[in-house]
Formats: C-alpha cells, structure tokens, sequence
C-alpha cells in the first residue's frame, strides 16, 4: 500500500471510531462472541512476548495483564484515536508496568507491521492474535503475512472472527450483516479458506473450532 494510501486508511479508522471508542466495549459485548475462549489459547510467561493486531481499547490486553505471569504485551492499531482510548484503560485497570510501559501500543497499519521498527524487537513474537479484526482489514492478505513474518517457528497465530453464518436462520444472518456493514465489518470467508490453505501448504499446523455454531470461528496456527 502507498503511504498516501495507508494514511487515508488511518484517518477513515479515526474517523470510524472518534466517538463510538467510548462505547465500543458496551456495545461490541453482545456480538463479538468468542474472544476469552481465544484468549485462553495465549500462552504467555515472564520469558513471552504477545501482539495484538488490531487491539482497539486494549480490552483484551487487559485481561492478559492481569495473568500472574503476562510477559511482554503489545498492541498495534491504525486507529489513533482508539490507542488513546486504550491508552486511558490502560491505567484505569492499573495493570503492573514492564519497564516504563504496561503495555507497548503502537500505531500502524497490519500489513506493515515490523516487530524491530515498531516495539523495537530483535526477535518474532512467541503469539500474535487478532480478534474480530480481520474482517475490518481490506488488505486482510497482507496483514496474515506480516504476522507469519514477525512470528518465531513453532510460534502460535491466533484468530477469531466472523464466520459464513450458514448454520444459523437467513434472516439472522441477512440482519446481522447489514448491521454490521454500517461499521465497516464484512463477512469474508475467504479469510477461513486462506487459513486452512496455510496448514496444506505446509507453512503452519492449523486448527478451526466454531463458535455458536457457524457464527464465528476460532483459528489457532503454529508456524513451521
């Protein structure tokens, strides 16, 4: 993506989310099913290092955070905006600080992420996860690649999103994705293809559970 391009995607992200930052935990509650049972998938330790990609108000960083033993966490968002917001819930929470920060936020777009320029890491990340991100991103190829790239082997990529809704009432499913349409969320089953393409290329073991049928999906990898 040019940097006009990735600019123009940062302020439509901004845009979006300058006032429903302030709601967004409330509201995305009831729908956004799934993401503490991804969490549990996380390892972390005193010796890990963890990324969110696409962290919004660091909601589930906090959670992390608050583990006897969280390790290095890391947030990356391109919205400025919910990083601020996250930023205050951060210390709201008062999760122990590592170093100077609680947790490393940085601001950037998904598909440009580069572990050393931006958390300043000589070394990949032990698990990176997104949650309910993805189906956000248009440029979603290129941000599953940049995390196979800033994950170690035998490191974990963690996913859960919107899944095809194929098991559930038509008329659910036709409601649910005009809603979310209004913000910028769109199915895209593609993702669960490109994924399972990823464990028959031999690139990562691959695993799928569902949740609430075929509402959403939880994809957990391990890089080879």
């Amino acid at each position: 993506m040019s940097e006009s391009g990735a600019g123009d995607q940062a302020v439509a992200m901004d845009r979006m989310y300058r006032v429903t930052r302030h709601v967004y935990d409330v509201t995305r509650a009831y729908y956004l099913l799934g993401r503490d049972r991804m969490l549990a998938k996380v390892i972390t330790n005193p010796s890990t290092a963890t990324l969110e990609v696409g962290c919004g108000t660091a909601r589930n960083l906090i959670k992390l955070a608050r583990r006897p033993e969280p390790g290095l966490l890391c947030g990356l968002d391109a919205s400025q905006e919910m990083l601020d917001t996250a930023a205050a819930s951060i210390t709201r929470a008062g999760v122990p600080a590592a170093g100077h920060e609680r947790i490393r936020l940085r601001q950037g777009l998904a598909e440009a992420l580069d572990a050393k320029s931006m958390f300043g890491r000589d070394e990949p990340f032990d698990t990176i996860f997104f949650s309910y991100c993805l189906s956000m991103v248009p440029t979603w190829p290129g941000a599953i690649e940049a995390a196979l790239a800033n994950l170690k082997t035998g490191g974990h990529l963690v996913i859960v999103d919107f899944w095809d809704q194929r098991d559930l009432p038509d008329v659910f499913a036709a409601g649910l994705k005009k809603w979310l349409s209004m913000f910028h969320v769109h199915y895209r089953p593609e993702v669960h293809d490109a994924l399972a393409a990823l464990g028959t290329s031999g690139r990562a073991d691959v695993a799928f559970e569902s949740v609430a049928k075929r509402y959403a999906y939880i994809a957990s990898l391990t890089k080879r």
